[in-house]
């Protein structure tokens, strides 16, 4: 294995955990920059083992919570509701993202057009929806109900198109169910960890006779910088979200859509 392989792959790790949390598309980035790098992974799974290193910088920086989470889900309704609320948003894309994963890594993980596409109609919908002037409903994520919780779950699945975006998809689904920004964007932290744990193991269980050593180095200096990364952003992203809003993240991935489509064009 070259060096020059790890440092990419750490770089593309960095690219993981600034992505991973803002409405941006961390696969798009990822999948457009291992384009255009050269920097292909077996059977597609850097891109997504990677992520679980994102996930651990939430249970890092919201260690605390989640320990309080954890003590007083046995005896506390409200707890129990929010936890209930975030598994049943997991459950449409545990169930769709299982049946369409073979779709998912070899068509559209392979067509980077898609992918341009996804960012730049992605920026449009975050520029739309950052300018509406409607009073939330709910500026707590403990306060949104089970129906709530289900209907941004399923708007999560959209996605599962590369270039989309995740956290924007769950962002985007809790603003317009009635949340404030804060609020939509701490629902998607929380969500993000079974839905990234849940595609973690069932890809390294579906290419697990594939993966060589020299994949697991690569894997593995993603994941720590992916990691370090994301606890930056994690830490200051609400803050930043309730200051600026999301037309700063639009803006970004209208440009990186728009050059990468003129890049595709140009040199394929």
């Amino acid at each position: 294995m070259e060096e020059q392989s790890l440092l990419v792959a750490a770089l593309l790790g960095i690219l993981e955990g600034l992505t991973e949390f803002i409405p941006v598309s961390s696969t798009g980035h990822l999948l457009l920059a291992g384009h255009f790098l050269g920097f292909e992974s077996t059977g597609r799974s850097f891109e997504v083992l990677i992520q679980l290193g994102a996930i651990m910088a939430i249970l890092t920086v919201y260690s605390a919570r989640l320990w309080h989470l954890a003590v007083t889900l046995p005896k506390h309704r409200e707890t129990q509701r929010f936890v209930g609320g975030i598994l049943l948003a997991f459950l449409p894309a545990a169930v769709i993202g299982a049946l369409a994963h073979d779709f998912i890594k070899t068509v559209l993980f392979e067509t980077p057009m898609v992918i341009c596409v996804m960012l730049i109609l992605g920026g449009f919908v975050l520029l739309w929806i950052d300018r509406r002037h409607v009073e939330p409903e709910y500026t707590h994520v403990a306060e949104f109900p089970l129906s709530v919780c289900l209907k941004i779950g399923f708007i999560q699945c959209l996605a599962m198109i590369p270039g989309t975006s995740r956290s924007g998809a769950t962002i985007v689904g809790a603003l317009l169910m009635g949340a404030d920004k804060r609020s939509a964007a701490e629902f998607s932290f929380f969500l993000a960890m079974p839905t990234m744990v849940g595609a973690f193991a069932y890809d390294l269980y579906k290419n697990r006779d594939i993966l060589t050593v020299d994949d697991f180095w690569l894997i593995g200096a993603g994941f720590v910088t992916a990691f370090i990364a994301g606890v930056f952003v994690v830490r200051y992203l609400l803050d930043f979200v309730a200051k600026r809003g999301y037309t700063p993240f639009a803006i970004w991935r209208i440009l990186v859509g728009t050059i990468g489509l003129a890049a595709l064009l140009a040199f394929g």
